[in-house]
């Protein structure tokens, strides 16, 4: 089992930024990638960002593009997620995940976090 904590959250006007961390436990091994997802109230888990474990490979939704930068640590086994120039609309619970079964947007992964809540006010 790997446990998946994040960390960072809060509230942050528009335009600032935020940092999210994600630190995985127990087996060292986390799959091939690392994913964040978020959901907003009443809407579905969508898909942030990923980055592939071992070549560093990254992954962004169009509407974080440019603005949010996916990161890895190996050798301490976390993820870590650069927010900047936040909007109103990055508002949601940002969900760490790890070792997805299929690919790494559609959400099916095998290791889940609790989420962290982000608020942007505008």
């Amino acid at each position: 089992q790997v446990q998946l904590v994040e960390s960072g959250g809060g509230l942050v006007q528009a335009g600032g930024s935020l940092r999210l961390s994600c630190a995985a436990s127990g087996r060292t091994y986390v799959g091939h990638a690392m994913g964040w997802f978020r959901q907003a109230p009443g809407k579905e888990r969508d898909f942030v960002a990923a980055i592939s474990w071992y070549d560093g490979f990254l992954y962004y939704s169009d509407p974080v593009k440019g603005r949010f930068t996916i990161s890895r640590d190996m050798a301490k086994s976390t993820v870590s997620l650069q927010m900047n120039s936040l909007k109103p609309e990055d508002t949601a619970v940002y969900f760490c995940a790890a070792d997805p079964l299929k690919n790494v947007f559609d959400g099916n992964y095998r290791y889940w976090g609790q989420g962290t809540q982000v608020t942007v006010s505008s």
